[in-house]
């Protein structure tokens, strides 16, 4: 493999964390536990990901492929990186170093930090053996920090369920791998693209299927969701958080390029695999929500169901439909930031709560709490102008276009089922009288992420334009060769 100052260029970003990283084991090593070193670790960790933020800014939407053929930088993977770092970094600002709940170690944002830089690979990866160790660099610090509060029952065992399915999840990947590899003669996507220009076997299909069920469980698409609600309600909260919002705008990226990189000659195989998802996500998503009491596994299955209108986009199998998709993640990470800003400063003499029941009254005690959660849950619904409506409206109006109208309608039919629990948060924050007060110490980090949020939420009808221009030119410039 050459190296060169190019490469280390073009692999900035991922340097950048990887370098830090190293360094957050020596200040967590040398600086001991107390609250001051903890805090320096925080600020070294923000300082990394906005350093690594403006990297990805500064190299910009360039096209390279780099390392052998591994790593592929363009206009996709800069926005996409952008979200990811965002998202990182919203997560980790969110973590109050009082509240406890096992986060408070150094250790723990190291782990996220890991994390963040495989979730970069994960965005980046033109091969199958850099889409895994990205994959499995992402994963195995999530396995650790689902399991953090080493007191609690359900903490422990929403990790444990975490690392058993996701090894499942990895195991179907790798056999998906091995056949196309095997069918096709190259791991790398480019080649496997020209390999299929002719047409794909029945073993080839065999593999793409499994590789696209390793990676539907990493963005908790059903029927390959049911770590999600256990490991959401079971995993402290700020941990939830980061599952919630970063890592599956970087599974979502790495889909895109394998579906419409490597598979893109054979869109049609592949997009019924992904209508499949989509229609079976957005049901159990819709459903599944009704009947939950813990506000924590509500957010699990609305996630689902999220996943299922972004794939609705994917399934289109067109330029229009990648847009829609990368259109919709931005909207997603908005809306999950903001509600668990919210999530995190639902607490009660100092200890967190979670039923949606605590959240009864809560106009009359905390009425900018409320707005702010009320403005989020209509933006989920997809009311507009909202940033959830233009998300929805471009995955459904792709998939129209692309000729599946039955499934934008079972979209719009399962938004209007998912609409009951949106409104019946609503209801109990505004209709009802409260039974006891939520505390009045609101932490400053978690204001300061739920009023950008908030206000992108808000103005998203006069920042569609930019994002969705951003959007069409990463496509345009990526993929439309293989439309």
């Amino acid at each position: 493999m050459t190296f060169s100052l190019e490469s280390l260029y073009f692999a900035l970003p991922e340097t950048i964390l990887a370098i830090a990283s190293l360094l957050v084991v020596l200040i967590v090593a040398y600086g001991g536990e107390g609250r001051a070193n903890r805090a320096r670790v925080k600020r070294f960790t923000l300082a990394s990901y906005a350093l690594a933020l403006v990297s990805v800014w500064l190299i910009g939407p360039q096209s390279a492929v780099i390392l052998n053929d591994l790593f592929a930088v363009n206009a996709l993977t800069h926005f996409m990186k952008i979200l990811v770092l965002l998202g990182a970094m919203a997560a980790t600002w969110m973590i109050e170093d009082r509240w406890g709940e096992g986060l408070e170690r150094p250790e723990y944002n190291l782990l996220v930090m890991l994390a963040t830089l495989g979730m970069l690979l994960m965005v980046s990866a033109n091969d199958l053996m850099s889409l895994y160790m990205g994959l499995e660099m992402q994963s195995l610090p999530l396995y650790v920090i689902a399991a953090m509060r080493t007191k609690s029952v359900k903490s422990s065992e929403a990790g444990l369920k975490y690392f058993l399915l996701g090894a499942l999840s990895s195991g179907m990947l790798l056999y998906g791998a091995s056949f196309i590899y095997g069918y096709t003669g190259s791991t790398n996507f480019s080649e496997i693209a020209l390999a299929l220009s002719g047409g794909a076997s029945a073993g080839l299909v065999v593999g793409m299927v499994f590789l696209l069920a390793g990676l539907a469980f990493k963005i908790s698409a059903a029927p390959f969701h049911m770590w999600t609600p256990d490991v959401y309600e079971g995993a402290p909260t700020p941990v939830t958080a980061l599952f919630a919002i970063a890592p599956k705008v970087a599974a979502m990226a790495l889909i895109l390029n394998v579906t419409y990189g490597a598979f893109g000659s054979i869109t049609f195989q592949w997009g019924q695999v992904i209508m499949a998802l989509a229609v079976v996500s957005m049901i159990v998503g819709a459903l599944g929500a009704i009947m939950q009491t813990n506000i924590k596994r509500m957010m699990a299955y609305s996630s689902i169901a999220h996943m299922g209108y972004a794939l609705c986009g994917l399934a289109a199998g067109t330029a229009e439909g990648a847009t829609g998709v990368m259109v919709y993640m931005t909207t997603y990470i908005i809306m999950g930031a903001g509600s668990f800003a919210i999530i995190l400063l639902m607490r009660r003499d100092g200890e967190p709560v979670e039923k949606l029941s605590d959240l009864t009254g809560l106009s009359s005690t905390h009425p900018l709490l409320a707005a702010g959660l009320m403005i989020i849950m209509f933006s989920m619904a997809g009311i507009p102008p909202l940033a959830g409506f233009f998300g929805k409206w471009y995955v459904f109006l792709a998939a129209v276009n692309a000729g599946l109208v039955p499934l934008a309608v079972i979209g719009v039919l399962t938004s209007v089922v998912g609409a009951f629990y949106y409104l019946r948060i609503i209801r109990l924050m505004y209709f009802q009288e409260p039974e006891q007060a939520l505390d009045n110490d609101l932490a400053f980090q978690n204001r300061a992420v739920l009023g950008v949020c908030l206000a992108l939420i808000v103005l998203f009808v006069f920042l569609i334009g930019p994002i969705r221009e951003q959007a069409d030119f990463a496509v345009m410039s990526v993929f439309a060769q293989g439309l």
